[in-house]
Parts: structure tokens; sequence; C-alpha cells
């Protein structure tokens, strides 16, 4: 899916400015071919305003318990995505140096499943998808439809024939152990 990001901020003044508009590349991956994953927006910690629009450091794909992020990812049909890089180590040293914290989080015993100290607010833009929880238990999810996720053990599953495009906004949260 192409993206375009448009940022506002304020000049010196406090006038309301466009600061960007233009098409976001997303972020693709020898270790899931067919993913892409658009990074649009993210702090560390609470934004001060007013803003200039420019952005605020965000190194991690996963935001620390007083940042958040913003974006968008791609998941293709399982039947084009389930192909293994010739190269994994390679593989997961692009991923590391792509997505930082992702390659932390997935497990690779059971492929997709992964667990975020995040409250993850997911909204499908495109196509359809199962969100499985750690029991098995599956929920089919189409265009309109979203979820709130709690930090809750998940995985994406598409079995249609079409890529699903969720819109992701991600709230860093703090696990009680």
């Amino acid at each position: 899916m192409d993206i375009r990001c448009v940022v506002t901020g304020q000049d010196t003044s406090g006038k309301s400015v466009f600061v960007r508009d233009a098409p976001v590349a997303p972020v693709t991956l020898a270790l899931l071919p067919g993913f892409e994953f658009h990074r649009l927006w993210g702090s560390e910690s609470a934004v001060q305003l007013p803003s200039s629009g420019t952005a605020p450091p965000h190194s991690g794909y996963f935001p620390p318990k007083s940042g958040f992020r913003f974006g968008f990812f791609t998941i293709p049909p399982e039947a084009e995505s389930g192909l293994a890089p010739a190269d994994l180590a390679a593989a997961f040293g692009e991923l590391r140096e792509k997505l930082p914290g992702m390659a932390e989080v997935l497990e690779p015993e059971n492929p997709g499943m992964h667990t975020t100290d995040t409250v993850d607010f997911d909204v499908v833009m495109s196509g359809e998808v199962y969100l499985e929880l750690d029991d098995g238990s599956e929920v089919l999810l189409k265009a309109g439809d979203c979820v709130v996720q709690n930090g809750t053990r998940h995985a994406w599953r598409n079995r249609s024939p079409a890529n699903c495009v969720i819109a992701v906004a991600l709230a860093g949260a703090e696990r009680g152990r």
C-alpha cells in the first residue's frame, strides 16, 4: 500500500504550518517476505507542544513505557510469507538493524507469536486477518474492524489470498511482574 504522511507544526510566530507531505517507503525484510512496515511517527516520551513538527527521536520499533509509535504494517497471505531466507543469520541481522527490538519479541519456536509491553490500537484498513491468542483462540478481522490489545501474546494469520493492511498506534506500558 502506498502511504503518504502529512505533518503539521507551528512556526516561530505560532502559526500552524505544513512541515512535511511525502510518501513513506516501507521497511521490508528478507526474514519476513511480503511484510511491509511503515514507521510514521513516534516518541520515547510525552511530546511538548507547541511543536515545530520535527520528528522526535524514536529508535526502537516498540515504545518504552512513556512513549508511542504510529504506523502501518502489511501482512501478506500465508502462502507467500512462508519462505525461509537462505542466510538466516544475515536475515536476523537485517531485522535487528531495520526494526530494532522486533527480533527480541518474536518466538522462533512459535512463528508469528509475540508479546510486547504496549497497548496496541489496531485498525484493519484493507483485507482480512485472523488474530490468534496464546491458547489458539482466534477472531477474524476485516476492513473497518479494530482491536485494543493489552500486552497480550498474539500472532497475525492472513489466510486470505490478498494482503491485509493494519494501521497501528502503540502506547508504551509497564508490565507488572
